[in-house]
């Protein structure tokens, strides 16, 4: 009878180790819309489910307007009619800055049966006993924006390493063009702690080191946010007089505002996709403000919604799926097209996504609020 239990329990054991996805081949499912990283991205395969289905945002740091469009998008985006009749139920949570916080949040909605989870990594790792618990309980766990270092779980992204990339090679670009070969830039970074902050900061320092000029990076810390960034410009300013670039990671609006009141020359920045950076951009490139503009997407969060729902069918996905760069250049500003002079300034331009049959509307976002719920 021991030994009849034993086995028992070890054919148990067995099948707890191969809960959650099974890698397959590709090609993924959509693949227009559910692109592979690369060539050499997995394809894995949940099983299918009946829906519709219960679904939980976990958010982290809520201080900034990305977060807040963010949270917007996702609820606005549960009402759309392609995917509402989907979901039987949305969950919002916003955790703050602390990792414990949020794998709790994880952790209780994984034990209150919910189908998928889509979340923002507080840091890149510390996850693999809650993605073991959502396997375990065959739950989609999709990680956007700030992803885990891992791939054992689904997650949506842009190339956070490329936007940096890009970034650094405008002004880079740009300053040569003027007869310039090195320089002072200032670089506004995120929110301490993220992988993207680390990624886009890892490429800025890695393209101007390969350029082999003699530029000087003075790091500030605006996280994420206008407010922030404003004020941080707004001292370096104060401490350095002069700089002969910018690139900001977020707050892009405030940044530019900063140089404005402290009657700082305009010089190429690098910067977001907020709606106030290129209005600013397009009032003044002509005066020397000759930007670029990337944009992290806040509609990120629709396309994870969309990936987890189409992993709960059944279909096989793309274990890291890449989300193109919106870039625009002060070349390429349109009021109405690629920015709204009628929107407000912290409003992110860019949350439509053709291939995938995402696009929430700013008047449907806006409609939303970022409370939990």
């Amino acid at each position: 009878m021991i030994r009849g239990l034993t086995a028992l329990g070890l054919i148990l054991a067995a099948t707890a180790a191969h809960a959650g996805p099974e890698k397959v081949d590709g090609p993924g499912a959509d693949p227009e819309c559910f692109a592979p990283w690369s060539a050499e991205t997995a394809t894995y395969q949940w099983p299918a489910r009946e829906g519709p289905y219960k679904i939980a945002i976990v958010n982290g740091f809520v201080g900034n307007t990305w977060r807040i469009q963010m949270i917007k998008t996702a609820k606005a985006y549960a009402e759309d009619p392609a995917i509402k009749d989907k979901i039987a139920e949305l969950k919002v949570v916003s955790t703050g800055t602390d990792a414990p916080a949020q794998l709790g949040a994880i952790e209780d909605f994984i034990n209150q049966g919910f189908d998928a989870i889509v979340t923002i990594a507080v840091s890149p790792d510390g996850f693999d006993r809650v993605i073991r618990l959502a396997d375990k309980s065959d739950v989609v766990l999709v990680p956007f924006d700030n992803v885990l270092d891992t791939d054992a779980v689904m997650q949506v992204n842009e190339d956070q390493y490329e936007m940096g990339r890009q970034w650094a090679q405008f002004l880079i670009d740009e300053l040569k063009a003027d007869g310039k070969a090195g320089g002072k830039i200032l670089e506004v970074r995120g929110l301490p702690g993220n992988s993207v902050d680390r990624d886009r900061s890892k490429a800025i320092h890695d393209t101007f080191a390969a350029d082999g000029g003699q530029w000087e990076i003075v790091e500030v810390v605006g996280n994420w946010d206008d407010g922030t960034a404003q004020k941080v410009t707004a001292d370096a300013i104060a401490v350095h007089g002069h700089f002969d670039g910018v690139t900001v990671q977020g707050g892009s609006t405030g940044t530019v505002q900063a140089m404005i009141d402290a009657g700082h020359p305009f010089v190429p920045v690098a910067g977001e996709s907020e709606n106030g950076f290129r209005k600013l951009i397009a009032a003044h490139s002509g005066e020397g403000l000759k930007g670029i503009s990337i944009g992290q997407s806040p509609g990120l969060v629709a396309v994870s919604m969309k990936a987890a729902i189409s992993a709960l069918e059944g279909n096989p996905m793309p274990q890291l799926i890449s989300v193109p760069l919106p870039v625009a250049t002060y070349k390429d500003l349109k009021d109405g097209e690629n920015f709204w002079s009628d929107l407000p300034d912290n409003f992110f331009t860019v949350n439509e996504f053709p291939p995938c049959g995402v696009n929430v509307s700013g008047p449907a976002i806006m409609a939303q609020t970022e409370a939990d719920m």
